[in-house]
């Protein structure tokens, strides 16, 4: 593998090289989705960042991310608008390189991450758990959580297709990393 000044692989040719450890990493859940460059931002090489996380200053804590295809990224600052991160990295340097940016998901190491407080979860370590009502009928199989949404919204695949569960604790009951499952109660019009 080929890899240029700042650890950013080069192409040869028109074929890209992709960091088969970082491939590796990401199937073996070392690193995690933390968000997505949705946009440049100005002339200088920031982006506009749609972050997963809950937590709002997340680029402030974590220094170095890495794009989906290997390359790192070191944060030098970050500002806001409103509660969306505007982020510039050492290693994009003008408009045309973020543009490059636009759409690439970033990971960050799982071993970077601050430990969760008991009872709290990263979202891909919750996603293929079993979802059970409180009596343990069978409901369904948590497919995703949608976090762009004033509340959490857990999307659970079952036998006759989906339903929407609000992520609150009316309905979210409990989850039990042990067993993989997720306990609910489910309301008339929910099914």
């Amino acid at each position: 593998m080929n890899t240029g000044k700042n650890g950013r692989e080069e192409s040869m040719g028109n074929k890209k090289l992709i960091n088969k450890d970082f491939v590796s990493g990401i199937l073996s859940d070392e690193y995690i989705e933390i968000g997505k460059i949705v946009n440049a931002v100005g002339l200088k090489g920031e982006v506009k960042v749609y972050n997963y996380s809950d937590e709002i200053d997340r680029f402030e804590t974590t220094s170095i991310y890495v794009l989906g295809d290997g390359s790192k990224l070191n944060v030098q600052n970050v500002r806001y608008k409103g509660n969306i991160p505007i982020v510039k990295f050492e290693e994009i340097n003008d408009r045309n390189e973020a543009e490059a940016c636009k759409n690439k998901t970033l990971y960050v190491k799982r071993s970077d991450l601050p430990e969760l407080p008991e009872g709290v979860f990263y979202i891909r370590d919750i996603i293929g758990m079993a979802v059970v009502e409180e009596n343990g009928d069978e409901v369904g199989v948590l497919e995703d959580v949608r976090t762009d949404t004033p509340q959490r919204i857990y999307i659970v695949k079952t036998k006759t297709g989906e339903i929407l569960i609000p992520g609150v604790d009316e309905f979210i009951l409990n989850i039990d990393m042990d067993l993989r499952t997720i306990t609910v109660r489910l309301i008339e019009g929910m099914i």
